[in-house]
């Protein structure tokens, strides 16, 4: 019997259950310290108003994750793999500018970190860098030990995130008629335009992209073109069902936001240590700890996932490794320097966003065209509306973000 049949008579449960977890690694990017950020400073400044806006940012999420995790199932080849052999004269230059968007991914989930640990513990903000590195480290040796362990490890990280979040919005409360109406499309001013172009901005990773096909690609080997078809059904149900909570979990931290700072008129938090102090006065301390225990686990998570990345964009577009501790020490420079120099750690968080913008058109755009390539795909090609939608997608985030770009360096 083929790896699929085996799985499949575990029995219905166990077999769908053995065939998650490849979204719920990716998902974590999109509950990174830098989502915190703007989810808590725009329900903080304008309430339950950018709700839609998360929602929106959501959906194309999972068409983008979607695209990614079929590309694996498809081909058996992760993205940067496939750029390396179709576009090889561009090859270099996409590795380069990847390398790059990791180091910035990495000063984001560090800094979350740090300010995690420095809020929980008082250590001080560079020893704290240290010790996510040697966490993250753990948590990829799993990855070595096979791909279950690494994903079990990083879903229970996303589930600390979630119950934090569940707690502080139980504890808090919230006016459901005012979230519900800010689920209704508007804005309220040029402020609010820009935290939404923020939003969507925070929302799609560069990294995760080339990271889910990957994770794919050689998860179980399909024997025939019906198994391809049935591994890519497994896959919409994964992402659909990760991505959903990853997606509760932003709006959850946006309603908290609402309910406790902009509800009281404390519109003015935004920053993470702002908001962990308020929440540990208007609310209480147990609040203020399961916030800064979900930031802890979004710091770790996401900092082991992005190293992971940066190891399959090395391997798939210049065709290179290197020992994983040593691209580690590489990309976590960075973010360690920015510690040890006492950068503003907040401040820290939005520049690394604003690199991240820079990234996107290059992994969206060679999604879109390879999705559609009959020659690449096989059976599995986009059909044509999907392929629209999916190029209007990405022109719109790529439009949002240089928008971004051009509001934050003016």
């Amino acid at each position: 019997p083929s790896e699929l049949q085996r799985l499949r008579a575990r029995g219905r449960l166990r077999g769908t259950l053995a065939m998650l977890g490849p979204a719920f690694v990716a998902c974590v990017a999109y509950v990174d310290p830098g989502n915190f950020a703007t989810n808590i400073a725009g329900g903080a400044k304008h309430g339950y108003l950018l709700l839609w806006v998360l929602l929106a940012a959501n959906l194309m999420a999972m068409l983008i994750q979607n695209l990614s995790a079929k590309v694996g199932i498809a081909t058996g080849r992760n993205l940067p793999e496939l750029c390396r052999i179709h576009y090889p004269g561009a090859a270099r230059g996409l590795w380069v500018q990847a390398e790059l968007i990791a180091m910035a991914t990495d000063l984001a989930e560090f800094v979350g970190a740090a300010i995690a640990l420095n809020l929980l513990f008082g250590v001080p903000l560079f020893a704290a860098g240290v010790i996510t590195a040697i966490v993250a480290f753990a948590l990829l040796g799993l990855q070595a030990r096979g791909h279950r362990r690494f994903e079990v490890a990083i879903t229970g990280l996303l589930g600390i995130i979630m119950l934090g979040f569940l707690y502080d919005t139980l504890k808090i409360g919230f006016d459901a008629g005012a979230a519900a109406r800010g689920f209704v499309p508007h804005f309220a001013g040029s402020e609010s335009v820009l935290l939404a172009t923020g939003i969507l901005g925070a929302t799609v990773m560069p990294h995760v992209i080339y990271l889910h096909s990957a994770l794919t690609q050689d998860r179980v080997a399909p024997r025939d073109e019906g198994e391809r078809r049935a591994l890519l059904r497994f896959q919409r149900l994964d992402v659909s069902i990760a991505m959903g909570l990853a997606g509760l979990v932003n709006m959850a931290m946006l309603v908290t936001a609402a309910a406790l700072f902009h509800d009281s008129g404390h519109t003015g938090v935004d920053t993470i240590e702002g908001a962990h102090s308020a929440f540990r006065t208007l609310a209480s301390p147990g609040a203020a700890l399961a916030f800064a225990l979900a930031l802890l686990a979004s710091g770790l998570a996401s900092s082991s996932v992005g190293t992971y990345a940066g190891q399959v964009v090395m391997q798939g577009f210049i065709a290179r490794t290197i020992p994983i501790v040593l691209r580690r020490l590489v990309t976590m420079a960075p973010a360690l320097i920015v510690l040890a120099i006492g950068v503003d750690p907040s401040r820290a968080l939005v520049l690394s966003q604003v690199v991240l913008s820079f990234g996107i058109p290059f992994a969206l755009v060679p999604l879109v065209l390879l999705t559609r390539r009959a020659d690449v795909m096989g059976a599995l090609v986009n059909r044509r509306t999907t392929t629209a939608l999916a190029a209007l997608v990405a022109a719109l985030i790529i439009a949002l973000n240089v928008f971004l770009l051009v509001e934050t360096l003016a």
